[in-house]
């Protein structure tokens, strides 16, 4: 036999080279990929784009609610101004974030889409430009080596059938020895053996053949193949280059401390607290609120017939209850911000609210008599006959314990007319009675 020959040598494994036929399929599809890409970078800048917006509204609407609280709170001074901070503070950082959203989408966005845009040319039939063009250079740098190969493969074949059918006449020709054959039978056999052997041989040199001219093929091949795949190399260097770019452009605009906005804003939210000054708080109660005010004492009074002593109804009524005449309330607020009241710091409102009593020289009330304000009659009690019916334009929320809250729509009685600052004395139809804005209301 010419050359020994073993069934498994035509089971080669299969290789999964870049330059097996076909293969260049997935360098092609990678043109493809890479427009998909393009929308999943959109996409994903699209998506923090809407958080950065979210985060933005969240903080407005948390500083606005916060805002409102405080100021309408009991808590006063310069820690007050401190507290506000933190709303200024969300205020900036709102805006800043509401800028990393336009410049994500204004910038980064359109950057992508406008760059997919001119790189990927979509075709009448389907598919891009890009990859036609890649496909169809693979496809004719592969094809006459594609061609060899398959006369090379269709040669492999022959050869190894003529193997087989050698390697079995020469068996027969063995076997035949021993047994009891004719002489003309073992001569047909060897002329058979003879003849595969012929055959053998013709396939194995037209297998070199082929071999040989596949070989001289592929240098030519490889050449065509690495241009083609070069080119496809420098168009996806080019998206590779792109997206770190764009990735950059991203970064910059999330990094808020390369921002010289963002940098202020924390030193001058730590110098307004740190102002803050609980010494300062507590002198300015203790003058508008504590033993600091100032206090006209009980003195003794000659009667004087150039002074008109009237008393009211309201002094009468009072007269023998408790003995204290509420003359005069007036709170910090001029007639033209009564309707925006609630936009006052508790600060601004106490720094201008003032109160006084005075006690009438008429009989005191007992001891324990049960008519103080915590607790016993409403002190602004009196003929519930008598006023006028009005009602509200806007909702109210009493500001201090002498006040009314009521809602816009709701009906009460005026008990009395507006005073130099604007307030009035009225009455729920609960029977609750107080004190209220004079322009939060219409009469009936």
């Amino acid at each position: 036999m010419s050359g020994g020959y073993d069934e498994t040598a035509s089971q080669e494994e299969t290789s999964d080279s870049f330059w097996e036929v076909g293969n260049y399929k997935r360098t092609v599809k990678r043109s493809d990929d890479g427009h998909r890409l393009c929308n999943d970078v959109m996409n994903c800048i699209q998506e923090r784009a809407k958080i950065e917006k979210n985060y933005a509204q969240q903080l407005t609407e948390w500083s606005k609610r916060w805002r409102q609280l405080v100021e309408k709170g009991p808590q006063y001074g310069t820690v007050e101004r401190a507290w506000l901070g933190l709303m200024a503070e969300a205020e900036k950082i709102s805006d800043l974030h509401q800028e990393v959203k336009n410049n994500l989408i204004n910038e980064d966005f359109e950057k992508v889409k406008n760059w997919q845009k001119d790189s990927y040319h979509k075709q009448m039939m389907g598919g891009f430009k890009e990859t036609k063009e890649a496909e169809e250079g693979f496809k004719k740098a592969q094809k006459p080596w594609a061609k060899k190969l398959k006369e090379l493969e269709i040669a492999k074949k022959s050869y190894h059938i003529a193997c087989k059918e050698e390697k079995l006449a020469s068996t027969r020709e063995s076997n035949c020895k021993g047994d009891t054959v004719t002489v003309d039978q073992q001569k047909k056999l060897q002329e058979k053996l003879e003849k595969c052997k012929q055959d053998t041989q013709k396939a194995k040199d037209k297998y070199e053949k082929a071999l040989d001219e596949l070989n001289n093929c592929t240098p030519q091949y490889m050449e065509n193949m690495e241009l083609v795949f070069g080119q496809c190399q420098q168009f996806e260097e080019r998206r590779l280059g792109f997206l770190r770019e764009v990735l950059l452009d991203v970064k910059q605009h999330l990094n808020l401390t390369e921002n010289q906005s963002y940098s202020t804003i924390y030193p001058d939210l730590e110098r307004t607290i740190t102002s803050a000054s609980p010494q300062e708080d507590l002198k300015w109660f203790s003058s508008y609120h504590g033993p600091a005010m100032h206090m006209n004492w009980p003195h003794f009074e000659e009667y004087n017939p150039d002074l008109t002593h009237s008393i009211t109804k309201k002094e009468k009524s009072k007269k023998g209850s408790d003995g204290v005449t509420l003359r005069n309330v007036s709170h910090g607020v001029n007639p033209s911000q009564a309707e925006d009241r609630g936009s006052i710091s508790s600060y601004e409102k106490n720094q201008a609210f003032t109160a006084s009593t005075e006690w009438s020289d008429e009989d005191q009330t007992a001891p324990n008599s049960g008519n103080d304000t915590n607790g016993g009659p409403n002190p602004f009690d009196e003929d519930v006959g008598k006023g006028v019916r009005v009602r509200a334009l806007y909702d109210y929320d009493g500001q201090e314990q002498d006040e009314l809250t009521f809602k816009a729509g709701d009906e009460l009685i005026k008990l009395e007319d507006e005073d130099e600052q604007g307030w009035c004395k009225g009455r729920l139809n609960t029977g609750q009675q107080g004190l209220y804005p004079a322009n939060y209301v219409e009469l009936v």
